[in-house]
């Protein structure tokens, strides 16, 4: 009985984490990107190599935030 207790309230706080975590995540990316784009309409060197340096951080976050999507439809649907 207390192994059945204990196991739903780990389950219960790492599911809480990983919502918290997928919405840090998301506001992350948010800000990324408005930099990026901000950046990029500039015409000087450095806010060019800015622009392109922030991909780096991007592109991991666009997957993370595309598993994170996929990850919600299913359990929606399921």
């Amino acid at each position: 009985m207390i192994t059945i207790i204990t196991t739903m309230s780990t389950t219960t706080v790492i599911s809480s984490y990983a919502t918290m975590l997928g919405a840090i995540g998301t506001v992350l990316l948010i800000l990324l990107l408005i930099m990026k784009e901000l950046s990029d309409s500039h015409d000087g060197v450095r806010s060019q190599r800015l622009a392109k340096n922030l991909m780096v951080a991007i592109a991991p976050l666009l997957s993370v935030f595309a598993l994170i999507v996929t990850l919600s439809v299913f359990k929606a649907l399921g």
